[in-house]
């Protein structure tokens, strides 16, 4: 039993949650999400309040609290959005935003373009690169594509990592 999928979702004001032919749609003031739902799980939409129920398939209880928490992050995307923190650390790294690339320079021979999807913002200020959005899924996949260029390295800690990461740092040599 799902204790998440068992709670009602409560909708804000200004939002709207509609479920139809297995898509789940959720707009408001920040945007609109829409999210295919497979025939195991059923989404009701009752007096401001959306309610998973699973179905009878083996793989029903496990896909319940994932909808509802997909449901969760799509309402919570569209009233307020979501935010994660990249920091750059490392002697003459740096980022910047140009048109619709993020413009790394980490230590290789030529800088990395990442394309910023369309959905997402990035602001870059010294060492650390914000990003927004209203699709939860879509900016974590993006910053963990940012965070790949160059992983934070256990010996100075040099690299891209998230705000509060913390980094298990290794010894390193000793002389003889």
């Amino acid at each position: 039993m799902s204790r998440l999928g068992k709670q009602p979702i409560t909708i804000p004001t200004g939002v709207t949650v509609t479920c139809d032919n297995g898509l789940l749609t959720v707009a408001g003031s920040k945007g609109t999400l829409t999210r295919a739902i497979k025939p195991d799980v059923t989404i009701s939409i009752e007096e401001g309040k959306v309610i998973v129920t699973p179905g009878t398939t083996a793989d029903a209880p496990a896909l319940w609290g994932t909808y509802a928490a997909h449901a969760r992050n799509m309402i919570k995307g569209v009233t307020e959005g979501f935010v994660k923190i990249l920091e750059i650390e490392g002697v003459g790294y740096r980022a910047e935003v140009k048109g619709t690339h993020l413009n790394l320079s980490v230590g290789f021979s030529h800088p990395v373009a990442l394309e910023i999807p369309a959905g997402v913002t990035a602001l870059v200020e010294k060492s650390v690169v914000t990003l927004t959005s209203f699709d939860k899924d879509l900016l974590g996949q993006f910053a963990a594509n940012v965070r790949k260029v160059k992983k934070p390295e256990p010996y100075k800690g040099k690299g891209i990592r998230y705000r509060g990461e913390f980094i298990i740092r290794k010894q390193g040599k000793k002389a003889a």
